[in-house]
Order: structure tokens, then C-alpha cells, then sequence
């Protein structure tokens, strides 16, 4: 796994983890890569300077390595965002159902009553998200590191 440092055209920084460079390129060529602050797809790898080291390398036992991740400060995933106000998006997304691709059917059914209105997540494409606005449905964009089964 290979963790790039990432930008927006509006510089919001994250990272993303990638299976190589090949992965990123090809994710950034079909615009998969999405900022998790404003939804720019306009995403472009900052220099780094991590190092990256294969599996098994150098290691005599795991104890090293735990007591290492310990005294790591944690990372958010977004810089600057206080922890207390993650953990709230976090909790609040944890009180949703995740409707999966269903998203746009059971948006709509909520929107026009057909059911009973619950918080709920999900997938959409860029036109069923299209369409969702058009029809006055109301919904927004989460980024990825607040929905814990999204990995």
C-alpha cells in the first residue's frame, strides 16, 4: 500500500492509500478521486516524504511495531479538524442506515412519503445525484472517512 499526500484545486490536503502509482493514475484518470472537503475532482499528489517500506522488512518481532503506532500522534483525516468535531460527524453518520446503491430509491420513497422519513446513506452516481437535486431532494456528499464501511 502506497499513502500519497493529495490536494484540491481549492487546496484542501488528504491523503490516499493506493495499491501503486499505476492505481492512483488510473483512479485520477477516471475521476475517481474526490476531495473529501468540497467534491473537486480536480486531485493532484503533493511531494512526500514517507517512505515505503515492504512488509516483513527488518522486523525481528510485531512488539517494535505496536509500541511505534503508540507513540505516533493520530492523524486526522482531514487537517486542522478538531478531534471533538470528527468524533460528532462520526457519531452522527453511525446513526444512519446505509441504504447502499438503494440510495436514490429509498431518497425518493422518504422524499414522497412512500415510506417513513429515517436517516439514511448511501451511493449515488453523478446523474442519480443529478437527478436527486433536480427533484428537489435534499441529501449531501459524505467524505469517505466518515462512513466506517466504506473500506
Amino acid at each position: 500500500m502506497i499513502i500519497f499526500d493529495l490536494v484540491c484545486a481549492h487546496g484542501h490536503r488528504f491523503e490516499g492509500w493506493f495499491a501503486s502509482t499505476e492505481a492512483f493514475e488510473q483512479q485520477k484518470d477516471a475521476t475517481l478521486l474526490i476531495c473529501p472537503v468540497c467534491d473537486d475532482v480536480d486531485v493532484a499528489r503533493l511531494p512526500s516524504a514517507q517512505v515505503r517500506v515492504p512488509r516483513g522488512a527488518g522486523r525481528e518481532s510485531a512488539a517494535p511495531e505496536q509500541a511505534d503506532a503508540q507513540e505516533r500522534p493520530q492523524h486526522d483525516a482531514i487537517a486542522g479538524l478538531p478531534a471533538d468535531v470528527l468524533a460528532k460527524l462520526r457519531e452522527i453518520v453511525k446513526s444512519t442506515e446505509n441504504v447502499g446503491r438503494r440510495f436514490p430509491e429509498e431518497a425518493r420513497k422518504i422524499h414522497y412519503n412512500e415510506t417513513p422519513a429515517r436517516p439514511i446513506r448511501g451511493q449515488a452516481s453523478r446523474d442519480e445525484a443529478r437527478e436527486l437535486s433536480d427533484e428537489g431532494i435534499e441529501f449531501a456528499s459524505l467524505p469517505p472517512f466518515l462512513t466506517p464501511d466504506s473500506h
